[in-house]
């Protein structure tokens, strides 16, 4: 079998390539939104473009099937934009390039983009199908799910008419998610006031790498280093040890997914030098085997840099490494009732040094009850605040509620019954989810999400299984025709 046979349904991976042709940032989607809508109009279809940046294109029925009800499709066009740290690869002006690994299609050095790309094709490839029959279909893309639900939220009612909408944003074929997280970020500013470096310091770079990362939802309960975590334990530890000036840190990376590597520049004593070397290689030793199930590829990396002639106060770097080591990170709770899914959770995303700004942290919290949330978020403020920042939690997204009465959702299992002779899971996910926001914007919608299999999402390790995806089809297309 040729790679090209594997690729199966081969209308949507045709799609897909057609996808990941086009340099779709998040917040800088202005090539795929106009792609989309020459796409639409190109097949004859009406085209939509809102004010916000959302695609709209709308596809009659097949005939006999006008009395179905309207069904939407949903998927974001945006990607998260996450690639080897020794890759020279620039996401708004080069093509994803692909690859195949036994079943998982994947990247050379960067995501894969199926998070959402591999929705968008599912839509495209109905869109110009000329032999799949449906009922009324509204095909929507969406803009900036990845960095703020920033398309959701712009978007306005009306834009959409649909009785029934159905996300392609999940990640676990057989799995259909009925309810999912709320969230906000919260950031902080520590000060950093430059003070000149004494005598007789070497300046050394600290790099932790080789993490597994992931999304800061859907993979928070997996027991993933953090990268910030460990840099900031590795620095704080010393600092009890010797003098430590903090010359720069550069560390993690996206708000929503688990940092993968981190590196500060530091000035200890030049007599600890070699003491602080075999601290770093005893720490790696002891972190190895902390996380040696999920972090195989850990590694810390020391190297002499050139010395800066300031660096930030002494007091300001011990009071802000303390803080970022009490910060929470990871689970904090699971759902009271299904221990299962976790309930609240943070994440200790990136923690940068802005020349004439501060040190700029961002964390985000995330919980399927609102109050849990604000709790969350304020005593992550409260942790930061006591390093002595400035912090500001942003107004974040809602929860997608759980509606026990969704005939969508028995639709959905009925048709995944009917074609693959076992039960779906049905769920709700820690992750968010646009569900939320649209559920605010158009409450009588009735709402279910699935898709086919990725794992390492907001990592250079995505990878889509792909038997998964004519699953996901089929299922698609089945249910389309049994909606009434």
């Amino acid at each position: 079998m040729t790679n090209q046979e594997k690729l199966k349904p081969q209308s949507v991976f045709d799609c897909f390539a057609q996808v990941n042709r086009i340099p779709r940032p998040s917040k800088k989607e202005g090539k795929m939104i106009e792609f989309l809508r020459q796409f639409g109009e190109g097949l004859g279809l009406p085209t939509f473009v809102d004010d916000t940046g959302n695609v709209l294109i709308r596809k009659p029925a097949t005939k006999g099937l006008e009395h179905l009800p309207v069904v939407i499709l949903q998927s974001h066009m945006d990607m998260v934009c996450e690639k080897e740290a020794s890759l020279d690869f620039d996401f708004e002006t080069s093509p994803i390039e692909t690859y195949i690994d036994g079943e998982w299609l994947k990247a050379r050095g960067t995501t894969l983009g199926a998070d959402d790309g591999i929705g968008v094709a599912m839509e495209m490839a109905l869109l110009q199908s000329t032999d799949v029959k449906h009922g009324p279909l509204e095909c929507v893309f969406t803009v900036d799910e990845e960095t703020g639900l920033t398309g959701a939220e712009g978007m306005k009612p009306g834009f959409m008419t649909g009785r029934y909408l159905i996300n392609l944003d999940s990640e676990d074929e057989g799995q259909i998610f009925i309810s999912c997280a709320g969230g906000a970020n919260t950031e902080a500013v520590f000060p950093w006031t430059e003070h000149f470096i004494p005598q007789g310091f070497v300046a050394l770079g600290v790099r932790i790498s080789g993490l597994t990362g992931g999304h800061s939802g859907d993979d928070i309960n997996k027991r993933r280093a953090n990268a910030n975590k460990l840099l900031v334990r590795l620095l704080h530890d010393t600092l009890q040890k010797t003098d430590l000036r903090l010359l720069d840190i550069q560390s993690g990376g996206l708000h929503n997914a688990i940092p993968r590597d981190g590196y500060a520049v530091i000035a200890i004593p030049s007599d600890y030098k070699h003491q602080f070397i075999a601290d770093a290689n005893v720490f790696l030793s002891e972190v190895r085997e902390e996380f040696a199930v999920t972090e195989p590829g850990l590694d810390i990396q020391v190297e002499t840099e050139q010395m800066h002639p300031t660096s930030q106060s002494k007091e300001e770097t011990r009071r802000m490494l303390t803080a970022l080591r009490a910060v929470h990170n990871g689970v904090l709770e699971t759902d009271q009732d299904l221990d299962w899914l976790v309930q609240t959770s943070s994440n200790l995303a990136s923690i940068r040094y802005v020349n004439g700004q501060g040190v700029r942290v961002v964390t985000s919290q995330r919980s399927n009850i609102l109050s849990a949330r604000k709790n969350m978020s304020a005593q992550v403020a409260a942790a930061l605040q006591l390093g002595g920042a400035t912090t500001k939690t942003a107004d974040g997204y809602p929860g997608w509620k759980l509606d026990p009465n969704s005939k969508l959702l028995k639709a959905a299992r009925e048709s995944y019954v009917r074609l693959f002779g076992k039960e779906p899971k049905v769920l709700a996910i820690h992750a968010g989810l646009e569900c939320g926001l649209l559920s605010e914007k158009y409450p009588e919608i009735d709402m279910v999400s699935f898709g086919p299999t990725l794992r390492g999402v907001h990592s250079p390790d995505e990878r889509l299984l792909i038997p998964t995806v004519q699953m996901v089809w089929d299922h698609l297309l089945d249910l389309l025709i049994h909606i009434e």
